[in-house]
């Protein structure tokens, strides 16, 4: 196997699948995705979670090289999540004397995966509790909803590491040459991004501890500069934009709304915003477009009217944007229509659901295409949300 020594006696056993195209059945993945699952070797053997069924094999290898004959002591499982969890059955069965670690909720929702007796296996934990390996001892604390009921992470006192769970995790495989950061944007406001006072709850309990390295089920071990990553999680689970700027989000049907959303990134340079990022809702990763609502500190939203009501790219968009809590944030509206234009009002009712949004007028309403006077309105926009 390719070891990835965290530590003499901590090795991560897991293993990338390359050739997932979809995370969740619904994230585009551009370089695959890592699994995490750990190992830690002492007087107790503890393995730290299972893996995606995508990649068992190989993580059984890795298991079994690393075990060289020896028989794991425990399982912990800090999440439930099939991508984690898939073969904690597969693993009770090859090793029936291995207890497996968890909370309340863990045991609860692991007997709907696996409908097994583990009566004399089971270890419950709850706050605080700590399991004596020997030299290592590690310290539980329950994370819930970041991001499922049952979450728990665990800090390794000797080592001070912090096993996170699926906090500070990011799409790509392990060995992908990518930056973190935009990867684990899109992943945090897609997977987490809902829960931002639990992940606030988090940050809190993590700021009790000396934490010198961060170990997640997904992505590359964080080893310096944690301070960088932990003002990240900060930043995104207060809900405040992480860069001043403007971010364009288009749904045309046959492309004058796009021209339209071109020319008002235009204006807006013109007048000086230097951070315009454009996005067309009906070709682009709605994800990403989705992470980049979050990213900048204002919104420009452009979009056809359909069936008397919005287009569906951007009914989606705005959607996925409330499910996430999105607030906080300076909006303008563009709305095209050839005879009775909807899209404006359908789009100021999604937004009046969703908490301190600052709605900027004119809302600027085009017939078919673009005219001269929509472009003074345009102007005047820009004006105002800058």
């Amino acid at each position: 196997m390719k070891e990835v020594n965290i530590s003499k006696d901590i090795i991560n056993i897991g293993a990338s699948d390359k050739d997932l195209k979809l995370f969740e059945s619904q994230y585009v993945l551009k370089n695959g995705m890592s699994y995490n699952s750990y190992i830690i070797k002492d007087e107790k053997i503890a393995i730290l979670d299972t893996i995606d069924e995508g990649v068992t094999e190989e993580w059984l290898s890795n298991l079994e090289e690393v075990l060289n004959g020896n028989k794991p002591d425990y399982l912990i499982v800090s999440h439930m999540e099939p991508d984690h969890a898939y073969n904690i059955g597969l693993l009770a069965k090859k090793y029936p004397e291995m207890k497996i670690v968890g909370n309340s909720f863990t045991f609860n929702i692991l007997a709907n995966f696996f409908p097994m007796d583990i009566t004399e296996r089971k270890v419950m934990v709850k706050e605080g509790d700590i399991l004596d390996l020997g030299k290592h001892k590690l310290q539980f604390f329950m994370a819930p909803m970041v991001h499922w009921p049952e979450v728990m992470v665990t800090y390794e006192q000797t080592e001070k590491i912090l096993f996170s769970a699926d906090a500070f995790g990011k799409f790509g495989s392990l060995d992908a040459e990518e930056e973190w950061l935009p990867e684990a944007r899109r992943y945090y406001i897609g997977i987490v991004g809902k829960y931002g006072m639990q992940v606030q709850a988090l940050l809190n309990k993590a700021a009790t501890l000396d934490i010198k390295m961060i170990c997640p089920l997904h992505g590359p071990i964080l080893k310096e500069n944690l301070g960088y990553y932990i003002d990240k999680y900060k930043t995104w689970s207060s809900y405040e934009p992480e860069e001043e700027g403007v971010f364009i989000a288009c749904s045309s049907i046959y492309g004058n709304t796009l021209k339209a959303a071109e020319n008002m990134a235009e204006i807006l340079k013109k007048q000086g915003e230097k951070n315009v990022i454009l996005a067309d809702l009906t070709r682009d990763d709605w994800a990403e477009a989705v992470a980049n609502a979050f990213k900048y500190s204002k919104l420009i939203i452009a979009a056809s009217s359909y069936n008397a009501g919005l287009f569906p790219p951007m009914e989606h968009f705005l959607g996925r944007l409330k499910e996430r809590n999105y607030q906080k944030r300076t909006v303008g509206i563009i709305e095209n229509g050839s005879w009775a234009p909807s899209a404006g009002k359908c789009m100021k009712n999604i937004l009046t659901q969703m908490k301190d949004i600052n709605i900027v007028e004119p809302m600027v309403t085009i017939k078919s295409t673009m005219k001269e006077g929509n472009i003074a309105e345009m102007k005047k926009l820009a004006e105002e949300i800058l």
